[in-house]
């Protein structure tokens, strides 16, 4: 997968600990190597992240490898954005989006 800079990548084996028992607001990008509109989001999320440290943890989980959490939570289009609170999934979003629009979606839920 190719990742965004500064943004962990969660796998099924760790997503209970760094997604739903996590302190912060998570905003995890389900996301596919062959996706290129997965790899236009990489930019926004490593801007996302650096901007929002210490209030929303941003995370990537590969829908190829890993795919009991992508089939847990229905994900069938790339990339779907989903934030987790308080271990609870809260709003998903569907395809890329400019970082401006993101930020909006993202404003009722930080």
């Amino acid at each position: 997968m190719i990742r965004a800079a500064g943004v962990a990548e969660v796998t099924d084996a760790d997503f209970g600990t760094e997604v739903i028992g996590a302190d912060l607001p998570v905003l995890v990008e389900f996301t596919a190597d062959w996706c290129p509109p997965c790899r236009q989001m990489g930019p926004v999320l490593t801007d996302l992240a650096a901007e929002e440290e210490g209030r929303l943890k941003v995370v990537q989980l590969d829908v190829d490898t890993n795919p009991a959490t992508t089939n847990a939570y229905k994900v069938l289009s790339m990339p779907t954005f989903m934030v987790f609170r308080d271990g609870e999934p809260v709003k998903s979003m569907v395809g890329a989006r400019p970082k401006r629009r993101l930020r909006e979606e993202l404003s009722d839920v930080l």
